[in-house]
């Protein structure tokens, strides 16, 4: 099975990986782990004032803070994986990874802003689920 995990350096992210390494029968030996970050875009009004490397620099760096630790925690697991970072929204990226990769199933971590994303899930996962074609699993 390929699995897309979608990570955005949350403690749910951490919980979410936790639980796809204690569950082998979702990503074992034999199946193929995407791990993949979203690195927002600048907003309009800073982009116009950054130079485009300064700025590729600073989302480079982001992801690899947010993918450096997954890959030293993978390393230790019988896991076969592989990470990509993109600029972008997070939840049209991620939809649009799963449909790249021909991904089975996506599997993420979930955390809500504000009253409403705290009751139901985080929006970027809301709209994950919604527009995509797989199972996404959620873990809170």
């Amino acid at each position: 099975m390929k699995i897309v995990f979608a990570a955005d350096g949350s403690a749910c992210t951490k919980k979410a990986l936790a639980f796809l390494v204690n569950h082998q029968n979702l990503a074992g030996a034999d199946d193929e782990l995407f791990v993949f970050n979203v690195q927002p875009p600048l907003p309009p009004s800073v982009a116009l004032t950054v130079r485009s490397e300064a700025a590729d620099d600073s989302h480079r760096d982001e992801a690899n803070k947010v993918l450096d630790p997954i890959k030293l925690f993978l390393d230790r697991h019988p896991i076969r994986y592989r990470c990509d970072w993109v600029v972008g929204s997070p939840a049209e990226e991620i939809v649009k990874a799963t449909r790249r990769e021909q991904a089975h199933m996506i599997v993420m971590g979930t955390h809500g802003h504000g009253l409403l994303g705290r009751i139901v899930m985080g929006s970027v996962a809301q709209r994950v689920v919604a527009d995509c074609d797989v199972p996404v699993l959620l873990v809170k």
